[in-house]
């Protein structure tokens, strides 16, 4: 196992790796809407939420050695299933033509106020 950092998505808040990388995948802890290079929390609208998560997922996938077109599945925490289709729209021009695996988890709320929360499952290059 290989733990992965980079300053280019926030910081661990807490005790966890921003990814763990094992038997060619990379696992990527929960991101939220954090800009890495000032730590602003980003609790504006649920789309800028949503994009700036998905640059952060997007960044440690990177510093693992991969790209987001290897992602095989992810994890949507939502803190109100109302504001899906508007997370959903980010979502799917972040990622284009490429479809991966997907659930969405509506929760009560999260950590900070955050209306979004998203982790990744990738493959390393072979």
């Amino acid at each position: 196992m290989k733990s992965i950092a980079t300053d280019a998505a926030p910081r661990p808040a807490g005790h966890y790796a921003q990814a763990i990388v094992h038997d060619g995948l990379v696992y990527v802890s929960g991101q939220l809407g954090v800009d890495p290079e000032t730590g602003e929390k980003r609790l504006g609208s649920v789309e800028d939420q949503t994009e700036q998560a998905l640059h952060n997922v997007a960044a440690v996938i990177r510093a693992a050695g991969t790209d987001i077109d290897r992602v095989l599945k992810t994890t949507v925490y939502v803190a109100d299933i109302a504001l899906w289709d508007r997370v959903n729209a980010v979502y799917a021009e972040f990622f284009g033509p490429h479809r991966p695996a997907r659930a969405v988890v509506p929760t009560r709320e999260l950590h900070h106020g955050f209306l979004v929360e998203i982790e990744a499952i990738a493959a390393l290059e072979s």
